[in-house]
């Protein structure tokens, strides 16, 4: 399924510049999750990564030695990670309907949990998808995400600015702390021939309790422990990640 709200999600221009400078985050992810798999785990196999961006995560994994089969509701982001990871298999789907394989890893790196593109989101629905990721791993096998958690933006609105070469981007930030929403204005600039082209994009993500995919994951027999960096990059507050591994 391609809901009709995603195509608002990461058009060309906000997914180019995610890329060009904003790709620290999962390059880091990447270390971590080779620094986890070889020490306790498979070697080789399948990592399917949910919401995969424009590949910078599954380029890693991919020249590790991994077969990559990654998701993401953005087709501008699936047709960057085609790109930059030719051998990888990609499909533009939201990451509630993808049917998982065995494989040895599942990652969801940068948000993905808590994104409101498709609709359908709920606690009930990421459960269901816990458990389709709890079946398809082999024993032994990882599943690594991060979500944004109430407190994300501590004082409830915030602006800022970025700027590099042929692209800058403007952003603001406004957290519902009742609702457990998160609203994020977009507006990039970015040349185009002799000029710059505007865009604008608002987000809204489903900010989450701490225990409150912990216990879920426990449940299904997961082993489970929360981080708060990706190697040498600290989260700032309200910044979460789980490495849950199967038996």
């Amino acid at each position: 399924m391609k809901p009709k709200a995603a195509e608002k999600a990461y058009r060309a221009d906000l997914a180019y510049v995610h890329d060009a400078g904003f790709g620290g985050f999962a390059d880091a992810a990447a270390k971590s999750l080779l620094d986890l798999l070889p020490a306790r785990g498979p070697r080789d196999g399948l990592v399917v990564d949910l919401g995969c961006g424009s590949g910078i995560l599954a380029a890693a994994v991919a020249k590790a030695g991994y077969d990559v089969l990654g998701f993401d509701i953005s087709r501008a982001m699936i047709e960057l990670s085609r790109r930059r990871v030719p051998q990888g298999t990609f499909h533009r789907a939201s990451v509630l309907d993808v049917e998982i394989p065995s494989c040895v890893a599942v990652t969801a790196v940068g948000e993905i949990f808590n994104y409101l593109f498709d609709r359908r989101h709920s606690l009930a629905r990421l459960r269901e998808l816990f458990r389709r990721v709890h079946r398809a791993l082999v024993p032994g096998g990882l599943f690594l995400f991060d979500v944004a958690l109430v407190g994300r933006v501590p004082e409830g609105t915030r602006r800022s600015y970025s700027e590099k070469g042929d692209w800058a981007c403007l952003y603001e930030a406004e957290e519902d702390r009742r609702k457990k929403v998160l609203t994020r204005r977009i507006t990039t600039f970015r040349k185009v021939g002799p000029s710059y082209r505007r865009d604008h994009e608002v987000h809204r993500l489903r900010l989450f309790d701490r225990d409150g995919l912990a216990v879920p994951l426990r449940k299904l027999g997961f082993r489970v422990r929360a981080v708060r960096r990706y190697g040498e990059l600290r989260f700032p507050p309200g910044y979460i990640a789980f490495v849950a591994r199967k038996p």
